[in-house]
């Protein structure tokens, strides 16, 4: 639009020429006219003279015209090329947009180009939670500043937005791995360097992935495509690290697409289902079900959540999968007639509106929060922001309950027991399977359950698979009990079936 304004006062400054030239043109033929016929005097002389002045006044205007016109048309152009390259510039960071990265690497990689490309392709850890906890406002400057350290680092790369926060470095000329990953491993560790944002010091973190052309990739998409394979595997390691690509990666790679994409053709099928395995008291009365969600494929059979729930986590899948576990269990609800138990990803709780998606669901199916138990692994109170935790506030004050699953399975801090509000704590399996044999993990199990006794909150025992693990629980000071001596997962028909006879 701005440039077409631009051509448009260009052609306004042709047309105000040529109606001031036509004006002094027009005067010089009725002025010729009239001294033709003696209505001016001075017939024989005064022509040519008059002639000459009008002439000179025609190159005047033409001449003031086209210096007009000039600084037009400079301005013009000028504001033509300020256009072009704003529209190839993301207006946040000042890198190449994304059409215009991938173009003028096209230009670079392709079947049979002469010169090596190094391919970086990096994606920022937890901006989500840094905009959720202090605004996007601290987003956007974790962007720039990136942005900023990249062009330090690598001065002469070409670096482009390709989404919110994954951009991509190309470096021309570059053909060695080893280097490549020197300098990437230095981007990193720079970024770990405090830096002000929303008035406090924060440090950012990323994960790369890498790729070289032409060795890995002959042309841009294979290129990009490699890189993130080596992007996916540094998240799934752990994150903040470099990963150059490697061919063993294609074969996992393709397990994962496959998985996610029967995993979303299973959720249309109604392939999922849910098994209950019941939690009992120390009179072995059932007091609640724990949901644990199975995947029932027409091809493979029956498939444990073991093998596709790290895989929906790293997809939008986790959530449609989290939201159908937990709408079908408020369904069942009448029919076990007891609490029953959801277990909820780490990745559901990182979004903001977690709480909110939840509440309007039992809303939907008129399930008694008090009726809920939300599981969460321990990792997370441990890696918990203000997001994690404000959803888990949120769910207590609805009336939900909470349990820490799998307690003392990962980096188990009795510490931030303190700050976590919960209301159940389940013992990992690992301790209740050695506790005949191993008196470490006696002791650990009778510590748990003095702590519980203290706050006041129920402790759960898991994986109780035997009547001496059972009694020695009991001594322990355990209120619930869970495992295949008590009860197996079934499913809800099943599990009517037994409990009627």
């Amino acid at each position: 639009m701005r440039r077409n304004l631009a051509f448009s006062k260009i052609l306004d400054g042709y047309r105000h020429i040529a109606f001031a030239a036509a004006i002094v043109i027009g005067a010089i033929v009725v002025v010729s006219m009239l001294t033709l016929a003696g209505w001016l005097p001075g017939q024989g002389a005064a022509l040519p003279v008059v002639t000459l002045v009008a002439g000179a006044l025609a190159l005047m205007v033409l001449a003031v015209g086209q210096r007009v016109v000039g600084a037009q048309v400079a301005a013009a152009g000028k504001a033509t090329r300020d256009i072009m390259a704003s529209a190839h510039r993301d207006a946040l960071t000042g890198v190449a947009t994304r059409s215009y990265f991938l173009e003028t690497l096209r230009n670079e990689v392709y079947h049979g180009s002469a010169r090596a490309v190094g391919y970086l392709q990096l994606d920022m850890d937890n901006l989500k939670v840094l905009n959720d906890t202090a605004g996007h406002g601290a987003g956007d400057a974790a962007l720039q500043h990136l942005t900023a350290t990249i062009r330090e680092i690598v001065p002469g790369a070409l670096v482009g937005r390709l989404g919110g926060d994954e951009f991509g470095i190309a470096i021309f000329g570059h053909d060695n791995r080893p280097a490549l990953k020197r300098l990437g491993e230095e981007l990193l560790r720079r970024l770990e360097q405090p830096t002000a944002i929303a008035g406090r010091p924060v440090r950012l973190a990323a994960t790369i992935g890498l790729a070289l052309a032409p060795q890995d990739a002959t042309d841009v998409d294979e290129l990009i495509s490699k890189a993130d394979l080596a992007l996916y595997k540094g998240k799934k390691s752990g994150r903040h690290v470099v990963v150059p690509f490697d061919a063993d990666m294609l074969g996992d790679e393709r397990y994962r697409r496959f998985v996610e994409r029967e995993l979303r053709a299973a959720l249309l099928l109604d392939e999922l289902e849910l098994h209950y395995q019941p939690v009992f008291d120390a009179d072995r009365r059932i007091k609640s079900h724990e949901a644990l969600i199975r995947w029932r494929h027409k091809v493979r059979g029956v498939i444990s959540p073991a093998q596709f729930i790290a895989i929906a986590e790293e997809s939008d899948l986790i959530d449609k999968v989290g939201e159908w576990v937990l709408r079908r269990a408020c369904l069942d609800l009448p029919r076990l007639g007891t609490p029953v138990a959801v277990n909820v990803s780490p990745a559901q709780l990182r979004h903001a509106d977690f709480s909110v998606r939840f509440a309007a669901l039992l809303a939907e199916t008129g399930a008694d929060p008090s009726c809920i138990i939300v599981e969460i692994t321990e990792t997370v109170p441990l890696q918990a922001r203000g997001v994690e935790l404000a959803n888990v506030d949120a769910l207590r004050a609805l009336g939900v309950r909470i349990a820490i699953d799998d307690f003392g399975a990962g980096h188990a801090s009795l510490q931030y027991l303190r700050g976590f509000s919960f209301d159940i704590i389940k013992i990992d399996r690992t301790y209740v399977s050695n506790l005949g044999g191993n008196r470490v993990d006696a002791i650990i199990v009778s510590a748990i359950c003095d702590i519980a006794r203290s706050l006041p909150v129920d402790v759960v025992a898991e994986g109780v698979e035997t009547e001496e693990q059972f009694q020695l629980l009991r001594q322990a000071g355990c209120t619930l009990y869970q495992g295949f001596l008590l009860g197996r997962p079934r499913p809800l028909a099943e599990l009517r079936v037994t409990r009627a006879a």
